[in-house]
C-alpha cells in the first residue's frame, strides 16, 4: 500500500498527512512475495498456508498471537547470504534479531558464524553447539563476567567500544593466560537514512570511538601495546533498516583511511574489516530491498577500489544480516477480538496481542502490512488501526493498512516480516505472556519457543 492521492476517499479514511490517503492494493487477498515468507500462499479454500500448513490449524494446535517462522526460508536466505561472497567474507548473524537453540543449529549448519551481545546470547549460542572460534561478542558496556566467559570460552572476536573495555579486554585475557583476538568499532560520521535510535554511526551516540579528533587511532595504539590482545582489525556499523548503498560506501572509505594510517605509522596491515548490518527489508509494498548478492558485490567493489587507492592489501571483509535474515521468515499470527467503528474517524481492529509482542510500532513508527488469512474476502476495502489489548493509546501494531469490510471478531489476521525484533524485544506489559515461536517445513511444525504460561510470571514472584 502507498501513500498517495485518492480523490474519493476510501471508507472510514484516516486524515493522513498533507491531506493525503492510502491508496487501497488492487487486491485485498493477494500476498506481496516481498514482505511474507516464501512458503506463503492463499489456498484454495481461501485461507493462507505456510510451509504447507493452514493458519487455521497452526492457531487450532498453538494458539494465538504466535510468531509463526517459515524454517526453510530461513535456511535459504543463509544459504543465500553465505554464497553471495564466494567465502571471501565471513558472515556473522546478528543474535539480536531473534536467537534460540533452533535458530543457532540452523546457523551453523548453513555455515553462518553469530555476531552475540550480552551473557545470555553467549549461552544460547554454546548451549546449541556453535563452535566458540565462529561467536564474535558485542556491546557497548561489556560486564567483566561476560568478557571473561567469553575468553575462557575462546571466542573468535571481541569487538572492543571504548577505551576502558580495551584496558578490560586485556587485562582478563592475560589473567586467563590468553591473548584475545579482538576489532575496534569506530564510529565513521555517516548519518544513515533511518530512524533517530537506530542510526549508530554519527558520532553522539553510544557506540564504538570516533574517528574524529584522533580517537579511534589513540585507541590503536593502546590496543596494540597490550600482550592479551590481538588486534585483527577496524569495525564499522552505520544503523539499521538501511536500502542505500552511499552509507556504506562514505564509510568503507573512511575505514581503509584508517587502515592506510595504521599500516604508516605502526608499519601493521590489519587483516580484517567488519561493514556491519542494518541492511533493510520490506515492511510493506513499498520497500525494495536489495539481494544478498547485490550487497556483495557492492561491498566487495567499494572495498577492493578503496584498499586499491591506498596501496592496502584488500582485507578480509565481515558483515553482520541479521533482520535482512530472519526478518521476512516469520510472520505474527492474531485473532481478531473487537472491530469498532468511529464514524469519520477510523475502524480500530483489536487482536488479542500489541505492543507486548511488537513494541516497534510504538518506538520506532515502524511500519508493517497486514492480511486477513482465515478466507478470502470479496468486501471492499476498509481503512483500519490495528490495536492490541493493553492499556496504552499508543498500543498500535500497524497504524494505518487496508482490511475487508467485513472482517470480525474471530478473524485471523497476520502481519508480515515479524521475524526481527519483535520476539527478541517482547514483554510482559500488563503481565501478558510472550507468544511461542513456532517453525514449519514441510507440512510439520514445532515450537522452538514456547508461550510463557502464568506458572512462568508466578516463578519469578518471589513476593
Amino acid at each position: 500500500m502507498s501513500r498517495s492521492a485518492h480523490p474519493a476517499g476510501p471508507r472510514h479514511a484516516d486524515v493522513l498527512p498533507e491531506g493525503h490517503y492510502f491508496a487501497p492494493p488492487a487486491d485485498l487477498n493477494a500476498l506481496d512475495p516481498k514482505v511474507w515468507a516464501r512458503t506463503v500462499t492463499r489456498t484454495d479454500t481461501g485461507a493462507v498456508s505456510v510451509g504447507g500448513l493452514d493458519v487455521g490449524a497452526l492457531a487450532e494446535e498453538f494458539g494465538t498471537p504466535a510468531y509463526v517462522l517459515d524454517e526453510s526460508d530461513f535456511r535459504a536466505r543463509c544459504r543465500a547470504w553465505h554464497q553471495a561472497f564466494g567465502g571471501e567474507a565471513d558472515v556473522f548473524y546478528a543474535g539480536k534479531a531473534f536467537l534460540s537453540r533452533a535458530v543457532v543449529r540452523w546457523l551453523h549448519e548453513e555455515g553462518l558464524n553469530l555476531d552475540v551481545c550480552s551473557a545470555g546470547e553467549l549461552a544460547t549460542a554454546l548451549a546449541a553447539g556453535m563452535p566458540a572460534e565462529r561467536i564474535a561478542l558485542h556491546g557497548n558496556n561489556k560486564s567483566t563476567e561476560e568478557i571473561r566467559r567469553a575468553v575462557e570460552a575462546g571466542v573468535g572476536r571481541i569487538v572492543l567500544d571504548s577505551f576502558q573495555e580495551i584496558v578490560r579486554v586485556a587485562h582478563i585475557a592475560e589473567r586467563l593466560g590468553k591473548r584475545q583476538r579482538v576489532q575496534i568499532r569506530v564510529t565513521v560520521g555517516v548519518e544513515a537514512h533511518t530512524h533517530e535510535f537506530i542510526a549508530t554511526a554519527h558520532e553522539d551516540q553510544k557506540f564504538g570511538i570516533a574517528l574524529a579528533g584522533g580517537q579511534a587511532a589513540e585507541a590503536v595504539r593502546r590496543a596494540l601495546k597490550l600482550d592479551g590482545l590481538e588486534l585483527i582489525g577496524i569495525h564499522s556499523h552505520i544503523g539499521s533498516q538501511i536500502f542505500d548503498m552511499a552509507g556504506f560506501e562514505v564509510s568503507a572509505r573512511r575505514v581503509v583511511q584508517l587502515l592506510a594510517d595504521i599500516r604508516d605509522e605502526h608499519g601493521v596491515e590489519l587483516p580484517e574489516i567488519d561493514l556491519g548490518g542494518g541492511l533493510g527489508i520490506a515492511y510493506t509494498s513499498d520497500d525494495d530491498p536489495r539481494e544478498p548478492h547485490e550487497i556483495a558485490a557492492s561491498l566487495t567493489s567499494i572495498v577492493t577500489r578503496e584498499c586499491q587507492a591506498a596501496g592496502l592489501a584488500v582485507p578480509r571483509i565481515s558483515v553482520e544480516p541479521g533482520r535482512a535474515i530472519v526478518g521476512p521468515t516469520a510472520f505474527t499470527l492474531y485473532e481478531v477480538g473487537t472491530v469498532k467503528v468511529l464514524e469519520g474517524l477510523r475502524t480500530y481492529v483489536s487482536v488479542d496481542g500489541g505492543m507486548s509482542d511488537n513494541i516497534r510500532t510504538a518506538l520506532y513508527d515502524a511500519e508493517y502490512s497486514v492480511s486477513l488469512v482465515s478466507r478470502a474476502s470479496d468486501a471492499e476495502p476498509m481503512l483500519v488501526r490495528v490495536v492490541g489489548k493493553h492499556c496504552e493509546s499508543g498500543d498500535i501494531v500497524v497504524r494505518d493498512a487496508f482490511l475487508p469490510a467485513d472482517v470480525a471478531p474471530g478473524d485471523l489476521i497476520a502481519v508480515p516480516a515479524t521475524g526481527a525484533y519483535c520476539r527478541s524485544m517482547a514483554s510482559n506489559y500488563n503481565h501478558a505472556l510472550r507468544p511461542p515461536v513456532v517453525a514449519v517445513n514441510d507440512g510439520a511444525a514445532r515450537v522452538i519457543v514456547r508461550r510463557e504460561t502464568e506458572e512462568d510470571l508466578m516463578r519469578l514472584d518471589v513476593g
